[in-house]
């Protein structure tokens, strides 16, 4: 194959799987509002989602209850073969399986069916054939609907796992906004990592103040700002009213893109050239509302005010490494 004919034909695998999430999105309605309550009445009852499957669909429960359980729903994956053979002891008279088959003709976790039910527990079929034993068997049925397999004998399963794992990302999602699942409820169960500090700590944990916040007077020279950056150690220069409210902010670019033009600027007032009324963020935020401040603005430095708007402090995106936040 040439290099054109490598593109065309991973380009095709591609609109094919996207063809099949669409139909899978268009098909989704009262099979998938039936799964998410009885999903929620499980944990409401304090019991847990067990997901289960077979090749290909047992690395996707993987994923799946690991999505779950660390979005709040508490869930734990079962290996079909091994549950009998012990591991249905891991079941709890208040949970519900949810057994992933795109066929549905699974042997493996058909046979497990019947030993859920003695336990009285009720199953969830997630399904590519509503018409399947697995469906027949199970309380509820969500089923996955794709059109056809990206591969091209239509045996390696491609768009239909492609499409189970994202119908169970959106079950997933649909049981955060169901539960009321929050940022602090998510930091909890990921105290390790770039992401939980990000959403453990507070603007005011990383934030510069005292001798490493350039801080200055409305009436503070251009020259004062530099030396107050120097001194600071800082890219920025804060600049507050008498009264302590953030006024505005100067920035090394600022000093820069007016240098450029020629012009002696030291002894002008630094509240001509600064940016009135910049972007802030409050101490009580998150970190990770930092993050998103910094993207969604493009710039490398943020003020940082208090509930009443008084200049408290200043982040500056390079500090944030340091702070193992991004």
């Amino acid at each position: 194959m040439d290099n054109a004919a490598i593109l065309s034909r991973a380009w095709e695998v591609l609109d094919v799987e996207i063809d099949g999430l669409r139909t899978a999105q268009a098909a989704l309605g009262e099979d998938f509002l039936a799964t998410v309550r009885l999903i929620l009445t499980t944990l409401e009852k304090g019991g847990k989602i067990v997901v289960t499957g077979v090749g290909k669909n047992l690395h996707i429960a993987e994923k799946l209850s690991a999505t779950l359980a660390s979005t709040g729903s508490t869930s734990v994956v079962m290996n079909p073969i091994q549950a009998m053979h012990g591991d249905l002891g891991m079941l709890a008279e208040d949970d519900v399986l949810l057994a992933l088959s795109f066929s549905g003709e699974s042997d493996e976790v058909i046979k497990l069916i019947p030993a859920v039910r003695r336990l009285g527990l009720p199953v969830i079929g997630m399904v590519g054939n509503a018409d399947s034993t697995l469906a027949r068997l199970s309380d509820a049925v969500l089923c996955v609907r794709i059109g056809k397999e990206a591969c091209p004998f239509g045996m390696a399963p491609t768009t239909s796992t492609t499409a189970t794992m994202a119908v169970g990302d959106a079950l997933a999602m649909v049981l955060i906004d169901a539960r009321h699942f929050d940022k602090e409820s998510y930091a909890k169960l990921h105290p390790a990592g770039a992401i939980g500090r990000a959403l453990v700590l507070r603007v005011r944990d990383i934030m510069r103040t005292g001798e490493r916040l350039a801080r200055l007077p409305l009436s503070a020279t251009i020259k004062d700002a530099i030396m107050a950056m120097t001194t600071a150690k800082s890219g920025a220069a804060l600049v507050a009213h008498a009264d302590g409210r953030l006024a505005g902010i100067f920035t090394d670019g600022d000093l820069r893109r007016h240098l450029s033009e020629g012009q002696d600027i030291l002894r002008s007032p630094v509240s001509a050239v600064m940016t009135h009324k910049p972007v802030s963020v409050t101490d009580e935020a998150f970190a990770v509302d930092v993050l998103r401040i910094f993207e969604k603005y493009k710039i490398d430095d943020l003020p940082v005010v208090d509930a009443e708007g008084k200049l408290v402090g200043y982040v500056d995106i390079q500090d944030l490494p340091k702070m193992k936040v991004m």
